[in-house]
């Protein structure tokens, strides 16, 4: 395996207690175009020397949050200044601070075998992510301090209870287990937009960050299951959480979790440039392409921060450019995809423009035309969990004045695929 980083850090190993939390090999994908081969083994990943990957900026969020908070106070952008008005008017701390924490055994049914009532059980959860989103971003709209303030208080009463860290899981039902993951990386995101601004609140500060810590080893700890959890996008979830509560706790062996994942998925990527573990999906293979870009680019993004190259890594001649450009090209023509998944696939989720919040990140440091614009029917974007109101943390003003309103070209990528417009 070949591994280079144009002006990264040399790798240093994987701390074995996280080691425990990460796949097996991987094994019988059962995609017919699909070689097994490619899949990083633990004892691969156990060789993998991260040593030298350190958190060196403790209050870096995912983007330059002063920076952008000064590009938007002078914007003229149509699409920026709507977000801005409508984080603006913000919302109730007193209100927020009556919704009850999460401190009871979480159990969800799984979502393909019961959506309506994975739904009803994940309504607490999700409130939960907007929440914590609407105020961080409430806090870059405005610049108000009430926010950022509120967000800790919020946060310092979930902390307080214990919250979250009583979830049921169990290898045939481990949905609970899936849902605490983005409520962990919705947390840690949102807070590392406001944290550097808070001034005192020195106590409220010190328990959040101690039971976002506790809570992601928890989690970690658990190792998923092999051929599945253990490894594919929940793999990359996981690593998120990892990475941004490792920056915010100072926590190099969650930092190296986050950067582990990275190397596997270039490690497992295929000369196509697809996902093993998501194209062996079938019909959903190209949404699950591009549904683990979301949390792979969302986390590079934050490594990144941390001053690494993690954009310019390449294993064994792949990069992290090879999954963008095969995502963008099943998008376009299923046929793309060979035999590795059926040619018919779901498209549903490109009405969907929560799962297109990494292309915002990508835009800033590689102009895609494809991306470009397909991303222009999505926007304004906005993911509860991933990072929150990215087009307004992200989007460079030239890119696009006003927003497209075509819900017929919409609905026709939905039930056509991108090639058919």
């Amino acid at each position: 395996m070949s591994l280079s980083l144009s002006t990264g850090p040399r790798r240093g190993a994987l701390p074995r207690r996280l080691l425990a939390g990460l796949s097996l090999a991987l094994s019988g994908l059962g995609a017919g175009g699909l070689s097994t081969a490619q899949a990083m083994t633990l004892e691969q990943r156990a060789e993998l020397d991260l040593s030298n990957y350190e958190v060196t900026a403790p209050d870096a969020s995912y983007f330059d949050v002063e920076k952008r908070m000064a590009l938007l106070e002078g914007t003229d952008n149509a699409i920026l200044l709507q977000e801005i008005d409508q984080l603006s008017t913000g919302t109730s701390c007193s209100q927020l601070l009556q919704y009850k924490p999460i401190d009871t055994r979480m159990r969800i049914p799984g979502y393909y075998p019961s959506p309506k009532e994975w739904e009803l059980a994940s309504e607490p959860l999700f409130q939960f992510e907007d929440n914590v989103s609407h105020l961080a971003g409430s806090y870059v709209a405005t610049g108000d301090a009430y926010y950022a303030e509120c967000l800790v208080r919020f946060l310092d009463k979930w902390s307080q209870d214990e919250a979250l860290t009583n979830f049921y899981y169990d290898s045939m039902e481990p949905q609970a287990w899936f849902a605490t993951e983005s409520m962990i990386f919705a947390a840690a995101m949102a807070y590392s937009v406001v944290r550097p601004e808070i001034e005192g609140m020195r106590e409220e500060r010190e328990r959040i960050e101690a039971w976002l810590n506790e809570l992601a080893h928890q989690h970690s700890d658990i190792q998923g299951q092999p051929g599945n959890s253990c490894c594919n996008n929940h793999f990359y979830r996981r690593a998120l959480y990892a990475s941004m509560v490792g920056v915010l706790t100072e926590d190099n062996e969650l930092f190296r979790f986050g950067v582990s994942a990275i190397y596997s998925a270039l490690h497992d990527i295929t000369d196509e440039g697809a996902l093993p573990m998501e194209i062996a999906r079938g019909r959903r293979a190209t949404h699950y392409q591009n549904y683990a870009l979301l949390y792979l680019i969302t986390n590079m993004q934050v490594i990144a921060r941390q001053g690494y190259d993690i954009f310019d890594l390449e294993v064994d001649g792949h990069r992290i450019h090879d999954a963008v450009d095969f995502a963008l090209d099943i998008f376009e023509d299923p046929a793309a995809l060979g035999d590795m998944a059926p040619h018919e696939q779901y498209t549903g989720f490109l009405k969907d423009n929560q799962y297109f919040a990494w292309m915002e990140i990508y835009q800033t440091r590689y102009h895609d035309s494809r991306i470009a614009d397909f991303v222009q029917r999505q926007r304004p974007i906005y993911n509860r969990s991933a990072g929150g109101y990215m087009t307004l943390y992200f989007m460079a003003p030239d890119a696009q004045q006003n927003i497209v309103m075509d819900e017929t070209q919409r609905e026709d990528a939905a039930f056509k695929g991108l090639s058919e417009q």
